[in-house]
């Protein structure tokens, strides 16, 4: 059985995804030209498989229990606002007209998010509202959205006041659907964590993963220009340790009373 792979983390346009695909293609074809890349329907079952080459998942699920599947073969490094080294942070925006300018303005207002288990659009935004919530309640509302997307397109439609975007997502965004971003504004950025890590199964062996994290450097310098366009600047190699920052965002807001977004 041939082993899979697929880069699902970052296709904010059909541009960008085509760049992914392509970078993956490399890769693969360095270290294992057998390996089909799919695109996988349920990220957590696709994750968890033991067949998995390589792949992008956030560090939410990550800490969450997916570290009991998968092992980290590196880290992305991004050239883009809200990034250092290996670590980002998601930037809070809202319209441009809204009357918000701070978290402790937003008080009352409607927050839309991606998904529960996203840290960078849940946890992050959960984390920095912690502080400022009263009887475990912040917002007025709260709207799931599926996607980074989906959530700038509820704040500009008036959907919702404000969301928490992952800024690389959000660079991103600002290329690809300048007429989109250009009906919001920046309030502040999120604490920075470890950013989305690449997997492979714990089946994948020693040497199999060291040749994937030499492959992924060989591709990201084979083609300068599409690691321009992808603001890839290299590849960290970090711990699961590194990661219990995230666990601790969450940690933190359970302590202030504030354990969901609410």
């Amino acid at each position: 059985m041939n082993k899979i792979a697929a880069l699902p983390m970052y296709n904010v346009s059909p541009a960008l995804a085509a760049d992914w695909h392509a970078l993956l293609a490399d890769v693969l074809r360095r270290v294992e030209p057998s390996a089909d890349i799919i695109e996988p329907d349920d990220l957590h079952t696709f994750w968890r498989r033991p067949d998995l080459l390589l792949s992008q998942t956030c560090g939410y699920p990550y800490v969450l229990g997916l570290n009991e599947y998968v092992q980290l073969i590196a880290t992305p490094e991004f050239d883009a606002s809200g990034c250092d080294g290996a670590n980002y942070s998601s930037v809070i925006v809202t319209r441009s007209n809204a009357p918000f300018d701070s978290i402790e303005a937003c008080r009352g207002a409607r927050a839309a998010f991606n998904s529960v288990d996203s840290n960078s659009g849940y946890n992050a935004l959960r984390h920095t509202v912690a502080p400022y919530a009263r009887d475990g309640r912040f917002f007025n509302d709260t709207l799931e959205t599926g996607s980074h997307l989906g959530s700038l397109r509820a704040v500009a439609e008036n959907r919702a006041d404000v969301a928490a975007i992952d800024c690389v997502t959000m660079a991103f965004a600002r290329e690809a659907y300048p007429e989109l971003t250009g009906r919001l504004r920046e309030i502040r950025y999120t604490c920075s964590s470890p950013g989305l890590p690449l997997i492979a199964s714990k089946q994948v062996s020693p040497e199999q993963a060291d040749a994937l994290r030499a492959a992924l450097d060989e591709a990201l310098n084979a083609q300068p220009e599409r690691a321009r366009r992808l603001k890839l600047k290299g590849f960290s190699h970090l711990t699961a340790e590194h990661y219990d920052s995230i666990r601790q965002m969450e940690n933190e807001a359970r302590v202030a009373n504030y354990a969901r977004l609410a």
